[in-house]
């Protein structure tokens, strides 16, 4: 490994040693989704850290540190050593490195355990990068694992750590692979921003960063002939002090890419149940940069064609994650907010679970026949959250040239259903906090699972790839999402050709332009629609019945639609609760029946609360409060807030959902 180093010391030393004092792209194109504010994709997560952000500079040049500490080196009995920093102290982001002598980390599985100290909450602890926050004082211990091909070593390595200093704090230090994005943030001290930050690096690899946020700076990892440490200072003014720190990135070398259908580097992950009998098979099918063709049915089957699948064990059997925080948190959702088994039904029409850190937005897929989640849906502690990459997933603002945008949101008792977290705060969240947000996605990409893949049809799949199956179906129009449009089709064509500037990044005409938003209303009330999403394409219209149609029913959850001008959100139609309209029962009775035959449509749907109309002429906000007072008031997220500041919130538009190509035959 490259690494920065200033001395090498021996285990036994450094348990002495004294304090010292102070992004992605896949293969094939995905369809991208406008915003407004305009956030990357207007989707549903409480805190995407995209939002508001648009496209950034292109990253630049920075100079080389005046000085720096980098790291020390540790050696112990064997192969494997450590790098350590200079100090440690209080309340600090930290790191420790392992390193195999002479050998690239590829390949290698690494557990690291807390074996002295005040405890210290691991986020990365299957990584070679240990990153944590040292909570106080004191002497720290930490073994770590690792083991592999003709390797099976662990070793111990001790660090102490000093008293509060005055010094910026930039989370967090990690590992990448070559070629994917990274992000850092410098932390706020007290809640207050940091001024003038400036950026340097001190290691044998050039780095160019996007500054166009320097408490957030971006950059894509360098390719590296073998693992590289990379390290970057920051240097900000703070109450008339200057205050600077350090944060080192592993970016490792990886095999070259190979997969036409992953051909931009992804982050390394593994099943979550390293027990699993699928647990070989589960990452090289369904993430990987070595995927050469869709592997077979036999191989990695979907969940409910297995027997005895429909428990949480057999989900959590495919879960595949870059870090164990990710599956534990999923793990805990199913077990405690799916008291209905809703979620382990429907994920019985998948392969595989995926929820990396460089997965943005979430998607299912059906050349692998996986779900892909956003792990910032998943996340409970600050330490998970500095896990995930920041990179923002770029979309170009569609849409920009209409005079309208139809925005939604969920809502329940007279406010926003779940509450959003700026990623500059360090909070923490319940399960009572990330429920409803996680739910309402995993309706929506499981409902496009099932609508290709029901399980009443599992029995009849002879493969030998599910892509072979999903022609077999689309070839006869077998799909829920084509049967539907024999129910009750979607017949606007002013929708559809809006739908395609607004979600595909068509180039609106002159007709198109001109349409105020009165006239949108007259077309999407003519029509059968519960979104304005539904008409960019059948696929998406059965999701979106779906999504909405369960978050009432279960969480008594309702999702808000208008038509507004695009600056001042000037309500011109709206609806609470529109899946409740009669004129919608049959199609999203259909669709219930085909994908929770469980359940009877047409009595949930009748069950669900009548639509509440807004007031045309106010704003989006003010029709915030348009339910009867005496709904019960209990809350779902302990986030949510009825304060004016709250309620300013980046509009959404459309769906934070990924549609992914097919592959030809």
């Amino acid at each position: 490994m490259k690494t920065l180093f200033n001395k090498r010391i021996s285990a036994e030393a450094a348990i002495q040693k004294p304090y010292q004092g102070a992004t992605k792209k896949f293969a094939m194109s995905s369809l991208v989704i406008a915003t407004v504010m305009l956030s990357a994709c207007g989707g549903s997560s409480s805190d995407s850290s995209s939002d508001g952000q648009t496209t950034p500079d292109n990253a630049l040049p920075i100079n080389t540190c005046d000085t720096s500490s980098g790291l020390t080196i540790v050696d112990t009995t064997s192969d494997l050593n450590f790098n350590i920093e200079q100090s440690y102290s209080a309340g600090q982001s930290a790191t420790v490195i392992a390193n195999i002598n002479n050998r690239d980390s590829a390949g290698l599985t690494y557990q690291w355990q807390q074996t002295s100290g005040p405890d210290v909450s691991l986020s990365s602890e299957n990584s070679p990068v240990l990153s944590f926050i040292i909570p106080s004082s004191g002497n720290y211990s930490f073994t770590a694992n690792v083991s592999g091909p003709q390797i099976d070593l662990s070793e111990t390595v001790s660090i102490t750590a000093g008293s509060a200093i005055n010094q910026l704090n930039i989370n967090s230090d990690h590992q990448v692979v070559q070629g994917n994005g990274v992000s850092l943030r410098v932390a706020r001290i007290n809640e207050q921003t940091v001024d003038e930050i400036e950026w340097c690096y001190f290691s044998n690899q050039a780095v160019e960063l996007d500054l166009t946020d320097p408490e957030r700076p971006l950059f894509t990892a360098p390719s590296v002939s073998s693992d590289s440490v990379i390290g970057l200072k920051a240097t900000g003014q703070f109450a008339g002090e200057t205050l600077s720190d350090e944060v080192f990135v592993l970016v490792t070398n990886e095999s070259a890419i190979t997969s036409p259908y992953f051909d931009q580097p992804v982050a390394r992950t593994y099943s979550y149940n390293s027990a699993s009998v699928y647990s070989a098979n589960a990452s090289d099918c369904v993430y990987s940069n070595q995927l050469n063709q869709t592997c077979d049915i036999a191989d990695l089957p979907l969940i409910g064609q297995v027997s005895n699948s429909e428990n949480i064990e057999s989900v959590m059997e495919r879960v595949v994650v870059s870090h164990d925080w990710m599956g534990e948190n999923f793990e805990t959702f199913l077990k405690q907010s799916d008291p209905n088994s809703d979620f382990i039904k429907l994920l019985q029409s998948v392969t595989a679970v995926v929820i990396s850190y460089d997965v943005r937005p979430s998607f299912y897929w059906v050349a692998t026949g996986a779900i892909y989640l956003d792990p910032e849906y998943l996340w409970f502690t600050p330490e998970q959250r500095d896990s995930i990459n920041e990179a923002p997933d770029y979309r170009s603002d569609f849409g920009n040239d209409l005079q309208f945008i139809m925005p939604w949101r969920y809502v329940k008792d007279n406010d926003y259903a779940y509450g959003r977290i700026d990623r500059a705060v360090r909070q923490t969240r319940t399960l009572t906090d990330i429920t409803p947000s996680l739910a309402s996605l995993l309706y929506h990409e499981l409902a496009h699972a099932n609508d290709f893949f029901p399980r009443s049809i599992h029995s009849t799949l002879t493969g030998p790839t599910l892509i072979d199956d999903f022609y077999r179906r689309t070839d006869n129009n077998a799909l829920i999402s084509d049967q539907l449009q024999n129910v009750d089709p979607l017949t606007s064509s002013e929708m559809y050709g809006l739908a395609g500037v607004s979600f595909q990044g068509e180039t609106a005409n002159n007709t198109q332009k001109a349409y105020l938003p009165n006239d949108v209303t007259s077309f999407f009330l003519t029509d059968h629609a519960n979104d304005y999403y539904a008409y960019s394409s059948t696929r998406e219209d059965a999701a979106m019945l779906f999504e909405e149609s369960f978050m009432s029913h279960r969480y008594q959850i309702q999702r808000d639609v208008a038509v507004t001008d695009p600056t001042k959100l000037i309500v011109d139609w709206g609806q609470r609760g529109r899946i409740g309209s009669p004129e919608l029962l049959d199609r999203a009775a259909f669709v219930i029946d085909q994908i929770m035959p469980e359940e009877d449509g047409k009595t949930l749907l009748n069950n669900l609360p009548e639509p509440i109309n807004m007031t045309a002429g106010q704003d989006w906000d003010d029709n915030l409060g348009i339910s009867p007072s005496s709904q019960s008031l209990s809350k779902i997220s302990s986030l949510s807030t009825t304060d004016n500041n709250a309620q300013r919130r980046p509009v959404q538009i459309g769906r934070e959902h990924r549609d992914m190509p097919i592959p030809k035959r």
